[in-house]
């Protein structure tokens, strides 16, 4: 499995989750099937089972702990809000921090540098350097984070 065909549906499957209000089994599903049938997105995707797998413990993560991480963000915004950013940037952000502070299977660094390559495909001309610039602030602090946020620290 491919993980950077995964991050890009788990981005798209909480765009549309938030844009449409569907749940993540649906979005997740609909995108998995229109990029096996139309293929658009020139992705080859040989193992969808491992995939489908992947993609919706990652979006359910990522949606069970969007109010802790959305205020994680907010704190490394500087002069901006969650509401005001683009909702492809707000999506990959909470995905890296997902990546980076719930997540064991993926080194921090790693998910920074696959979310700026996401922010330079999905969002604007200066999406990358926005993502890096929040994502290099929070990656100095990351084992508080990570210490905040642990399960027996809940």
């Amino acid at each position: 499995m491919k993980r950077r065909i995964a991050r890009e549906i788990i981005v798209q499957s909480l765009y549309q989750m938030e844009m449409n209000e569907v749940e993540s089994a649906d979005a997740v599903d609909m995108l998995l099937e229109e990029a096996s049938d139309e293929n658009e997105t020139e992705r080859v995707i040989t193992d969808e089972i491992q995939l489908k797998a992947y993609v919706v413990e990652h979006v359910n993560g990522v949606w069970e702990h969007k109010v802790a991480i959305d205020e994680m963000l907010e704190h490394y915004l500087k002069g901006w809000q969650m509401s005001r950013l683009s909702r492809v940037d707000r999506q990959i952000l909470r995905l890296a921090t997902f990546e980076m502070v719930f997540a064991s299977d993926v080194p921090a660094k790693v998910a920074v540098n696959e979310a700026i390559d996401l922010a330079k495909h999905f969002g604007t001309e200066d999406s990358g350097k926005f993502v890096n610039g929040v994502l290099g602030k929070m990656i100095q602090e990351l084992d508080t984070l990570k210490a905040d946020h642990s399960p027996t620290a809940e």
